[in-house]
């Protein structure tokens, strides 16, 4: 679908508390671009984030935490749709055609369920789930990009499956969406462990950058991350550390990672670098922190906004969901 010259673009990250660096710099400040170029649709998956137990009180603050974040990182309400998932009707109720036509063993196969549920006692039917309301989210406003990272599309290529199978069976419907993966930011590791993913749920308060961190807090997290022998800052594999800052760096300033690899050639010892990047994500950070003490205790703006975004697109997802229900055959009421 197309809203004048312009392609849709939809995406979301769930209210689990504030975003780290990975976060930002992997999507959120990959999407701020974007308001240019795209129909650009944000939302906060909080349907989602109940395939795990929630404190309902929690839950309600983490969401309204997540519309005051996606704000402060750059998101204009006034130049994008920003939603909560909750808010729309549509969501489950395209989600329960589409696994009406999901094999079961596409889902066990699923990344995220194989490595969630290895480390679960207790596993319940949403975790296993989830992907294909991810595809019901994309495909009820047949988004034709999805910005993601590499650990979600899986989830997304479920979603161009989901479309194609159901085009084919019912006749052209769903737009069969593609991923936008930056080659930079995409995936930034742990600075205490860099052969493992950055996560805000780290024990190590110190592996990981907030979006929130004071000055002196990101230059002490980048002073003691870790390195590797040597002396070089390139882009190799088998020092990870290293790579991982470098990864940052590029991510951070916008540029590829030669041109990193190359500014840094003549760098002696990793001191130097390391004052250049902490200056760098310091500079970069402040307008979003600035911005989120603004308005982060502001309740009626922030459900001002997305208000407004829920009258925005509830009127599309009628529209794609009133269809989904006459080519399947329900009646219509």
């Amino acid at each position: 679908m197309e809203i004048g010259t312009k392609k849709v673009v939809l995406t979301g990250m769930q209210p689990t508390g504030i975003l780290q660096l990975g976060n930002f710099l992997g999507a959120a400040n990959n999407w701020r671009k974007m308001l240019d170029r795209y129909n650009c649709y944000f939302f906060i998956p909080n349907q989602h984030a109940i395939t795990v137990p929630q404190v309902p009180a929690d839950l309600r603050r983490a969401t309204l935490n997540a519309i005051a974040q996606y704000i402060a990182c750059g998101l204009d309400p006034e130049r994008c749709t920003i939603f909560v998932q909750s808010h729309i009707t549509g969501h489950t109720e395209l989600a329960w055609i589409l696994g009406c036509i999901t094999p079961i063993g596409q889902l066990y196969r699923m990344h995220q369920f194989k490595e969630k549920s290895a480390k679960k006692e207790n596993i319940y039917s949403g975790l296993l789930y989830y992907p294909v309301l991810m595809a019901a989210d994309i495909l009820l406003y047949n988004a034709d990009y999805v910005p993601t990272g590499e650990d979600q599309r899986q989830h997304v290529e479920l979603a161009r499956d989901l479309a194609e199978k159901f085009n084919a069976t019912y006749s052209e419907t769903f737009t069969v969406p593609a991923p936008l993966i930056e080659e930079t930011g995409a995936r930034i590791m742990s600075l205490k462990s860099p052969e493992h993913k950055m996560s805000k749920s780290d024990p190590d308060a110190n592996a990981t950058i907030y979006i929130l961190d004071e000055p002196k807090i990101i230059q002490k997290k980048i002073a003691s991350a870790v390195t590797d022998s040597g002396d070089k800052i390139a882009d190799d594999p088998e020092r990870p550390g290293i790579r991982n800052l470098l990864h940052i760096y590029c991510a951070a300033a916008g540029i590829g990672l030669a041109e990193g690899e190359e500014k840094f050639a003549h760098y002696q010892g990793y001191a130097p670098f390391k004052r250049e990047l902490a200056d760098m994500l310091i500079a970069l950070l402040e307008p979003v922190r600035e911005k989120y003490r603004a308005i982060k205790d502001d309740k009626t703006y922030l459900l001002s906004v997305v208000r407004k975004g829920a009258e925005t697109v509830q009127p599309i997802a009628h529209k794609l969901l009133s269809t989904a229900y006459r080519k399947v055959g329900f009646l219509e009421g």
